[in-house]
């Protein structure tokens, strides 16, 4: 899992469950949680962390600094800004500024879900799989929260890297149940089928991911592979046309051109 999988896992981290790929994820997550601002000081902090999430999605990260700092001189035991900070210090590649705000956000706010799920996805990424679990857990278990297909998609994915398939189904099926479009968790579950040898219904969980969403190259490719393990030659070469028109730089397209199916 690099940076592909990290790269992956903030973009649902930001926007929700939607994405899908060796990666994933699925983190959380966004920046700012939804607990109400309970002051004029709140308030400013709030919108100065809101606009300071958006420049990170625009990958403006120096901007989104700058406003998780706004924010924080207006409110400085305001959580959602230090979860804003660690968040683009990930993006950075900063991990000791990212481990400290998260530290900082949580002791202000221990029960956010929001930051409890994007501190598993930062514990996740840094080879810290198991850890990342409670934290999950607790954003998921939230009654207030409403999106907790997220962290159980993310928890999922990361007891796949522990290698751990059984969990890692579990929490995925889990995380299907709360939200039946959640095209990452379809992919998880057929990567986990076809790595296991459950070529059809791995084949089913792909044709799905189709059917919601244009196909990124990651689906391409496993999608591929699996009509390859079925002996389905003419679809294989379908997903080989389209991976090599859609996707000619991508790492399934020079894994395609070096014959590296596995």
């Amino acid at each position: 899992m690099n940076k592909t999988i990290f790269a992956l896992g903030l973009a649902v981290m930001l926007a929700g469950c939607t994405a899908t790929g060796s990666g994933s994820g699925q983190g959380a997550q966004q920046a700012v949680s939804a607990q109400p601002a309970e002051s004029e000081q709140q308030q400013r902090a709030k919108i100065h962390t809101e606009l300071g999430s958006l420049y990170m999605l625009d990958g403006r990260s120096a901007i989104a600094l700058e406003e998780a700092r706004i924010a924080l001189s207006a409110d400085p035991n305001y959580a959602p800004a230090y979860n804003l900070l660690a968040l683009t210090h990930m993006v950075l590649n900063e991990s000791r500024l990212a481990e400290d705000n998260f530290q900082k956000a949580l002791r202000l706010a221990p029960g956010d879900p929001e930051i409890n799920n994007n501190y598993g996805w930062f514990l996740c990424q840094n080879g810290r799989e198991q850890g990342s679990i409670s934290y999950f857990m607790a954003a998921a278990k939230n009654p207030l929260y409403t999106t907790p297909t997220k962290p159980y998609t993310n928890a999922g994915i990361c007891s796949v890297r522990l290698k751990d398939d059984k969990a890692g189904e579990d929490y995925l099926f889990t995380a299907l149940r709360l939200s039946p479009t959640n095209t990452q968790a379809l992919f998880w579950l057929a990567d986990i089928a076809y790595r296991q040898g459950r070529h059809s219904e791995a084949r089913q969980w792909t044709t799905d991911i189709e059917k919601m969403m244009e196909p990124t190259a990651e689906v391409i490719w496993l999608a591929l592979r699996i009509e390859r393990k079925l002996a389905n030659r003419e679809t294989e070469a379908r997903y080989a046309s389209q991976l090599r028109r859609r996707f000619p730089g991508s790492p399934e397209h020079r894994l395609l051109t070096q014959g590296q199916y596995e």
